[in-house]
């Protein structure tokens, strides 16, 4: 009897715990709501879900061929046959990532720059040119907690989601001119004379991302006279060295200027774009710092950061890199791939401006080849965007940037058009 009365009250009392359990459970997140859609992964699951067989993707932004496929380039082919014995040790895993830092340096930089002779700069591999981003906004929070970073306007969508997520406060600078499609150059220079002295200012050094447009060699000695001035720092983000000109030194132009002038900086870097690592998610983060002391110091701490975010990064991506850096063979095998590459880019601009002005439309299309890199910014409206996805099946982002890389010569006579079409007065 006192045993049947305990096991009532036992499951009594495990029938009621559960409940309450169940129902404390349930409210844990229920304050979670759905995140916004990214403005750019977004247009890639919309891409994916249409049915239609004229569907063309102008949002991705990584290289593809005249056939509309990814390409892995051939350097990275015999690279990775180089190191496919190579055995990884823990032991190794150090050596690895030191020389791939250095040879990222360089090339940013330059072989024979006095910062890599002298050893004056903090580098750490990072998780791509992202990566390379967030772990800069982290270390500048950490250093200057006050500071704000001031970005181009516009600029790739996930800077300021970076630096937001740091608890960094943004600014922006005049860029873009939508009038003229080009560089809204005096703005620019005078939001950079405006600003606090000493503050963080987000470069572009080549194919500026989303709009294609770059300052000129005379104008970046200007900007780099004006900093010195103001004394701001300015934070590199370079994911697209070789695919504005196809020239790895001519795009590093900028950053060179910044050096010659004895500027302290620092510069992201990224190998998705120009050696088509995308998946491998390949980069570098690093500050040119006044002595090595100094860059030792910083290391450090970059190297705590990245300890507490994700511990330590992959090896097998910076290991390709190293390994084409240090070959000749492979390095210049790279360099042709990079001018193959571009020389397609710049095809497609040609044709799709040639395409445009021969339907006889009222609109100026000269842009479209005054722009550089892997994106067009076509000034499409948000309303014309919307239209060429509902009518044409046509996907890009709302800002109207076209990745060049999705045009073939196979679909710019329909892009052409559909764009004439919704443009038309």
């Amino acid at each position: 009897m006192w045993s049947r009365n305990l096991i009532r009250f036992s499951n009594r009392w495990l029938s009621t715990s559960v409940a309450t359990n169940v129902k404390n459970n349930m409210g844990w997140w229920d304050h979670v709501q759905p995140a916004p859609k990214d403005p750019i992964t977004s247009v890639t699951e919309a891409f994916l879900s249409d049915t239609s067989p004229l569907k063309l993707n102008l949002g991705v932004g990584a290289y593809r061929d005249d056939e509309g496929k990814p390409v892995t380039l051939e350097c990275v082919r015999r690279a990775a046959e180089k190191i496919s014995g190579c055995e990884i040790l823990e032991s190794t895993k150090a050596a690895v990532k030191s020389k791939f830092v250095q040879d990222c340096v360089k090339l940013a930089y330059g072989n024979d720059s006095n910062v890599v002779r002298e050893d004056r700069f903090a580098g750490v591999p990072a998780l791509s040119g992202t990566g390379a981003c967030r772990l800069f906004a982290e270390f500048q929070r950490r250093y200057y907690p006050d500071s704000r970073m001031f970005l181009p306007m516009p600029t790739w969508s996930n800077h300021h989601d970076i630096w937001r997520d740091s608890q960094v406060c943004t600014r922006t600078y005049h860029y873009y001119d939508p009038d003229t499609k080009g560089l809204q150059f005096q703005a620019l220079m005078n939001d950079i004379k405006n600003a606090p002295d000493r503050s963080f200012f987000l470069l572009h050094p080549c194919a500026h991302n989303p709009t294609g447009v770059d300052p000129n060699d005379e104008q970046w000695k200007e900007i780099s006279h004006i900093f010195k001035i103001k004394n701001h720092f300015p934070f590199f983000d370079m994911a697209y060295q070789g695919i504005a000109s196809g020239d790895l030194e001519r795009d590093a132009t900028a950053i060179r200027i910044f050096l010659e002038d004895g500027h302290l900086l620092g510069c992201a870097q990224s190998f998705s774009k120009s050696m088509g690592l995308y998946g491998h998610r390949v980069g570098c983060v690093s500050i040119v710092s006044r002595d090595e002391m100094q860059a030792s110091a910083i290391k450090s701490q970059l190297q705590q950061i990245v300890r507490a975010m994700y511990s330590s990064s992959p090896v097998h991506g910076p290991l390709l890199v190293s390994t084409i850096l240090n070959d000749a063979d492979l390095k210049a095998l790279w360099e042709e791939e990079v001018k193959v590459m571009v020389d397609r880019l710049i095809r497609m601009r040609i044709t799709l401006r040639r395409t445009l002005e021969e339907l006889d439309s009222s609109a100026s299309w000269e842009h479209i080849t005054k722009q550089v890199g892997m994106f067009y910014f076509s000034g499409l409206s948000h309303e014309e965007v919307n239209q060429l996805q509902r009518d044409f099946h046509i996907y890009m982002t709302n800002d109207g940037r076209i990745s060049m890389a999705g045009v073939t010569s196979s679909n710019v006579d329909y892009l052409a058009s559909a764009i004439h079409e919704v443009t038309k007065v």
